[in-house]
């Protein structure tokens, strides 16, 4: 990690606005982006579905990422869930198979991001993931569905408390958990 690392933040809204609900996360992030009261050391990004602009953003080094995206966990829509993300063991691939594994970063899910990022040694300590179960997310449509969008203002508050819980909590790297 860089120097200051240690105390920064990433708050990073994922998703797709061309397919409905996908779109939760970068709404999320675009709404944190107009706050003032976020603590200081707080960066606020949304990648869209271009999973390297996540990997170049941290190979700076943080303390802390928070994601934001749609997760399917079978809820009804619009439902919250705060989680910690468990990463694939890719400890037994050959070289051939993480290759494949990672070759197009590009349009990665973030647990492929995620994965990269571990590998890379650039991998924040502390990892929290704030998913909404979407309605509808696999065909075109723009805009998210009354539900989804009703849970936005809820995400932004829940994210509001996990960065001021964190930036308060003196994170130390390798002291985090995942």
């Amino acid at each position: 990690m860089t120097a200051g690392a240690h105390d920064r933040i990433l708050i990073a809204g994922v998703g797709n606005l061309l397919h409905g609900d996908d779109g939760f996360g970068i709404e999320v992030a675009k709404r944190l982006m107009q706050l003032s009261d976020l603590p200081a050391g707080v960066m606020v990004v949304e990648t869209g579905i271009g999973g390297m602009s996540l990997v170049q953003e941290l190979m700076s080094g943080y303390a802390a990422l928070i994601l934001i995206d749609t997760v399917q966990r079978g809820s009804p829509p619009g439902t919250l869930h705060r989680l910690e993300p468990v990463l694939p063991d890719l400890s037994g691939l050959s070289v051939h198979e993480l290759r494949d594994y990672f070759a197009d970063t590009h349009y990665a899910t973030p647990m492929r991001v995620l994965s990269l990022l571990e590998r890379l040694d650039r991998l924040p300590p502390v990892l929290r993931i704030i998913g909404c179960e979407p309605a509808r997310c696999e065909d075109l449509h723009i805009g998210l569905n009354a539900e989804v969008a009703a849970a936005v203002d809820e995400a932004v508050e829940m994210v509001k408390v996990w960065a001021h819980e964190l930036a308060t909590a003196a994170i130390v790297p390798g002291h985090g958990s995942r």
